[in-house]
């Protein structure tokens, strides 16, 4: 054998010896931990411990590993939301939301579920979010920074400002911007136009959440679409059944007791039920005398659409 290839032989040698070394310690020190915290078990620690505060600061402590540390904080942020939407407590303040939103795109700055799901969860209405479309732009305004290219991005702002802050204004700016991104679909250039012309109508809003559902490769924003889409059927229904509760009351002088009522009278077909199979609620103190159920998992309905304002489909 040769000299190079023996120093190459040896060195490659070498490299897998501090490998299996550094196994070994690492296999030791997860035993002597374990070993430790049976022994001598610790208190829990507050799940409102961010023990990395700036994202500069845990990308210099991630010693290369930023795409996986990446992924660790982003399973925190879904975790943080989703136990504090689930929890019973008054006080929701989803404190640790947008700073592992944070440290998870500093980390991977092209990380785009981490972005665009992101905004979601801060742009939702309190008690189901921090309700931070602040945040929310701030977050897709990063994203757009890291990868110019991304219309996608601009398209979520724009539908921040349309849904949730009802500012469609904005909102169309933002269409018009991703449209002139190279690679942006078509219809976001008539989009801008239409947001503009009828903003906060509840059948453009429809055709809004429906582009998105059929043009986004992700998955979780095809399914938020698809809520949104619920949400607004469930509201034209809502509307459609407080006309009958509205038949009812003039000809029996009083609301119908329960849904059977109409049903004995021809008027329903049967239990009238949301896109979620949750059947609503006849609620005299309701607008209209009709609600959709709190157990639906449609529940809360956006509240800038629930009275009619556009023709429906």
């Amino acid at each position: 054998m040769d000299a190079p290839a023996a120093r190459g032989l040896k060195g490659g040698v070498s490299a897998l010896s501090l490998l299996a070394v550094a196994a070994l310690l690492w296999g030791a020190a997860l035993a002597l931990q374990a070993y430790r915290e049976a022994r001598h078990p610790q208190p829990p620690v507050s799940s409102d411990v961010l023990y990395f505060r700036g994202g500069a600061a845990v990308s210099r402590a991630a010693l290369g590993f930023d795409a996986i540390l990446a992924d660790v904080y982003w399973i925190r942020a879904i975790q943080h939301f989703g136990g504090t939407r689930r929890s019973e407590s008054g006080d929701k303040t989803y404190a640790q939301l947008y700073p592992l939103l944070d440290l998870t795109t500093t980390l991977d700055p092209h990380f785009n579920v981490a972005y665009r799901f992101g905004a979601i969860f801060l742009a939702e209405e309190h008690p189901n979010g921090p309700g931070r479309t602040d945040q929310a732009i701030a977050l897709l305004e990063r994203g757009l920074a890291a990868d110019p290219e991304r219309w996608q991005y601009a398209q979520d702002a724009g539908f921040v400002h349309y849904w949730w802050r009802q500012d469609y204004k904005a909102a169309a700016e933002w269409f018009d911007r991703a449209s002139r991104i190279e690679g942006a679909p078509w219809w976001l250039r008539s989009m801008a136009a239409t947001t503009l012309a009828e903003g906060g109508d509840r059948q453009s809003s429809r055709q809004l959440w429906q582009q998105l559902y059929e043009t986004t490769d992700d998955a979780w924003v095809r399914d938020n679409a698809q809520l949104k889409l619920a949400q607004l059927r469930a509201l034209d229904d809502i509307d459609a059944l407080a006309v009958i509760v509205r038949r009812f009351v003039d000809a029996r002088g009083r609301p119908p007791a329960a849904w059977d009522e109409l049903v004995a009278m021809r008027w329903l077909a049967g239990i009238p039920r949301d896109p979620s199979g949750t059947p609503y609620e006849l609620k005299p103190d309701a607008q209209g005398g009709v609600a959709l159920s709190e157990r639906s998992s449609l529940s809360p309905l956006p509240p800038q659409f629930t009275r009619k304002t556009g023709p429906t489909t």
